[in-house]
């Protein structure tokens, strides 16, 4: 049973922050060089694509879909996609509120009940309620389904809740998710994994089934504003807005489905170590209510202009992304290397992105003593950013620390601004994540929603499931290995396995005020 990064952190003390790991069938450069990152995604972008592999292996589940294209294709959609996600739009927080709203009732509810509640299970219906809703302008109601109880309850696991029809679609998603991640981990030999069936394309279907009733209203409509000499796009969702761009079927489904992924599943995994933090670090949690009560008050809703000010916030949420690496809003690339040695057989993963190189490309480093690297075409290149996020030489002595101020003090004039590559949770260069801005805002509402109304953070290890708490064996390990008192896993994005059960207090009107008072 391996940490995140075992494996390759030794590797990386053995070899360096760059090497070439061989295997029968093909060969693939590791790299936490933050210049390396920097041609990858930037100046040299030309030479670097998703490749012809990844998209195979993504095909089932994305289709050609803008996380899954190369040249032209992706071109396209980053430019039918690109004019929706405006200031006005993402500024827009009555979704945001009303699945805010419902999602915290239920928690209350469920904590008055005396049991604790699985965080993670509680955002993920939040994010996927309010990304259909932005999306296709009809949620899928995951919220109503109610809230999942502990193991040990006997209300766990009702025929009720199991096969509501959003956790239908939700569970769909998700298999469908991790099935493919398991294809990146074959590399090319993928199909021998699936070799009588494609495992991915019945899953696709159930969620196809919700995209396409919505995807037949919005063509009819645009067919009947064809025939009213209706041009301009006043699109309230952006199902809407890509209908007017293009009436390809395919394309369209296959773009709903990539922007629900990075909808989804990357910010609730944000919000979910946001939370694994707040409860490790009492008083950063009430450091930001303080910001909060002071800028808005215990109960009125946030502006756009409240979020932009709020300092410690934002350096919050990214202090969150550093340590856990959600990375929100791109797809991921997982690998997994099954060693086979004399009474040894183990998985080992670690969370990095990747890319293939369609033409040999030359990599320097400023980093002294680092020497030039020469990238074969069609060659893999893993570029690693959880353990580019732990590198004392990048980061500082206290890398390995959470604290947002480190985005606020001199340590960003040190590190981050000279060298912003050391910290990429968006991408960077031509594939900048679109949502970027709508991901911290929906982030960001949700959290101070969050914190006007709740206090006393607290995980409940009690509810874990059997077989996903940290092993006992992890305890006095360095690093973040030995101190976790949660286990992460892989799919498309980093989350917590068997979810991340806590409790927490309601903040009564009387006590709200005097809590912030006393963080300031």
């Amino acid at each position: 049973m391996s940490w995140l990064d075992d494996i390759f952190l030794e590797w990386k003390k053995q070899y360096g922050n760059t090497f070439e790991m061989r295997f029968p069938t093909d060969s693939r450069i590791v790299t936490f060089e933050p210049d390396h990152v920097k041609a990858i995604l930037a100046t040299q972008f030309d030479a670097f694509d998703k490749g012809p592999i990844f998209i195979d292996q993504m095909n089932s589940l994305l289709g050609t879909g803008v996380f899954n294209a190369d040249g032209d294709m992706w071109k396209f959609h980053r430019q039918i996609t690109r004019p929706f996600f405006s200031r006005e739009r993402i500024s827009d927080f009555d979704t945001f509120d009303v699945h805010a709203n419902d999602a915290l009732t239920q928690a209350k509810i469920r904590l008055s009940e005396g049991y604790p509640i699985d965080f993670q299970d509680l955002v993920s219906r939040f994010t996927l309620d309010s990304a259909t809703q932005f999306l296709f302008g009809n949620d899928v109601r995951s919220l109503s389904a109610g809230l999942p109880y502990p193991a040990y309850s006997p209300l766990s696991d009702s025929p009720e809740f199991v096969n509501h029809p959003s956790n239908v679609f939700a569970d769909a998603f998700l298999a469908g998710q991790i099935q493919a991640a398991l294809r990146t981990r074959l590399g090319p030999n993928w199909p021998l994994g699936e070799f009588w069936k494609d495992k991915i394309k019945p899953l696709r279907e159930v969620v196809d089934r919700f995209v396409e009733p919505l995807m037949c209203d919005a063509l009819a409509k645009k067919q009947k504003e064809v025939g009213d000499v209706k041009v301009e796009d006043d699109s309230v969702t952006l199902l809407e807005h890509l209908v007017n761009h293009t009436q390809d079927t395919k394309i369209l489904k296959d773009e709903l489905i990539n922007l629900l992924v990075a909808g989804r599943d990357t910010t609730a995994s944000t919000l979910t170590f946001a939370f694994y933090m707040l409860a490790e670090h009492p008083k950063i949690a009430d450091r930001l209510r303080a910001e909060i009560f002071a800028k808005m008050g215990p109960t009125n809703r946030p502006t756009y202009e409240d979020m932009r000010d709020m300092k410690y916030l934002r350096a919050f949420i990214n202090g969150a992304r550093r340590g856990a690496q959600a990375l929100s809003c791109c797809v991921s690339y997982h690998f997994r290397l099954v060693l086979v040695i004399p009474g040894l057989i183990g998985g080992l993963y670690s969370p990095f992105d990747s890319r293939m190189s369609n033409k040999a490309a030359v990599w320097t480093s400023k980093t002294p003593g680092s020497k030039a690297f020469y990238v074969p075409a069609n060659t893999r290149v893993l570029y690693g950013v959880f353990l580019m996020h732990r590198r004392t030489d990048l980061w500082g002595p206290d890398a390995l620390e959470f604290d947002p101020d480190r985005f606020l003090d001199e340590r960003l004039h040190k590190y981050l601004t000279p060298n912003p590559y050391i910290f990429t949770p968006f991408n960077a260069g031509p594939r900048i994540c679109l949502g970027q801005q709508f991901a911290y805002q929906e982030a960001s509402f949700f959290l101070i929603r969050l914190l006007q109304q709740f206090t006393g953070f607290s995980l409940a290890p009690v509810a874990q499931p059997e077989g996903t708490r940290p092993p006992e064996s992890w305890k006095g390990c360095a690093g973040s290995k030995g101190s976790t008192k949660v286990w992460p896993g892989l799919h498309l994005t980093m989350y917590v396995r068997g979810g991340l059960w806590v409790r927490m207090d309601e903040l009564k009107p009387e006590g709200s005020v005097a809590s912030a008072e006393a963080a300031m």
